[in-house]
């Protein structure tokens, strides 16, 4: 039985009852399901202080679980990330540690691949993941078994369909990236690792189609962008129009970007972000990416 360590590295935890539930059907799953000691921890916003929070992730990388998966996201890795201790993350990861994730995670799988060239996965998180009541949906398939699959080895590839005018592309190399707006907030610091020939994923909530156009853009001028081989769009979910829009949507930012990018080819479809359901994707893996019609195969 695999142990799995249920950690809080950037938001506070609203209540315990579903965070407990998540544990309850972790362990139904086959995992030695447990929360870390501070898991529930609280300090205003937070899953406890900065320091506390840092121990977590310190303490879980010395104990090396099979898997280390974050509780939810929010806000927070970022007041940490000049003070991990990264070769002992990586240490984990060698250990074979797999640490799990979005949202916020992102800024610590970025510094993971950064600092030690590690790599990481995103995937779900406990809380709504594995945590929604049965009335609101209960733990959604596709997400569950994608991420069992990926935990076990099994997994080799994910798979989904994209707008036409992408038939015959492939393109081969490491697959990195997450939540755009951690991106972005890496840029210029040391937590942001330098991929070429690479395939970027992104996804974001609760932005705006402007602010999420204005971070693409943002990537774009600091010469992120074209050096991928390929810009794989997840989910922006969670936004709300404005009367100012006037017909502006995500599919006008996709379009702007495509003209702006030209070469370098920019997918959407991918099954990942704020959203059900969610693949499990390898952080700093080697990927193949290969477009038949409108079907999409990415494997690594």
């Amino acid at each position: 039985m695999s142990l799995l360590t249920l950690f809080t590295p950037a938001g506070v935890v609203p209540q315990a009852a579903p965070l407990r539930l998540a544990v309850k059907r972790l362990g139904a799953l086959g995992f030695d399901a447990r929360l870390d000691p501070s898991a529930l921890a609280r300090s205003q916003r937070f899953g406890g202080s900065d320091g506390v929070r840092l121990e977590a992730l310190h303490r879980i990388a010395q104990a090396s679980p099979s898997i280390a998966m974050a509780t939810r996201g929010g806000y927070g890795m970022s007041r940490l990330m000049d003070h991990v201790n990264w070769k002992l993350m990586a240490r984990s990861v060698e250990r074979g540690t797999r640490w799990v994730g979005y949202s916020d995670l992102t800024a610590l799988q970025l510094g993971l691949l950064a600092h030690t060239g590690a790599a990481s996965w995103a995937g779900p998180m406990a809380l709504d993941d594995f945590s929604r009541s049965d009335e609101a949906g209960g733990v959604d398939e596709v997400t569950r078994d994608c991420f069992l699959e990926a935990m076990s080895g099994a997994l080799e590839a994910v798979g989904f369909r994209t707008e036409a005018g992408f038939d015959g592309l492939s393109a081969r190399g490491t697959l990195w990236g997450g939540n755009l707006s951690m991106l972005c907030a890496q840029l210029g610091t040391p937590h942001m690792p330098t991929v070429k020939g690479g395939i970027l994923f992104l996804e974001d909530v609760n932005e705006h189609p402007y602010r999420v156009e204005r971070n693409l853009l943002q990537l774009h001028q600091a010469g992120v962008l074209g050096q991928q081989k390929a810009v794989v769009l997840g989910a922006f979910s969670g936004w709300k129009p404005s009367p100012l829009d006037r017909g502006y949507n995500l599919k006008t930012v996709v379009a702007h970007l495509r003209s702006v990018l030209k070469k370098t080819p920019v997918l959407t479809g991918l099954p990942f972000g704020h959203v059900h359901p969610k693949v499990t994707l390898p952080v700093g893996r080697r990927v193949q990416l290969v477009v038949q019609g409108r079907d999409v195969l990415m494997g690594w």
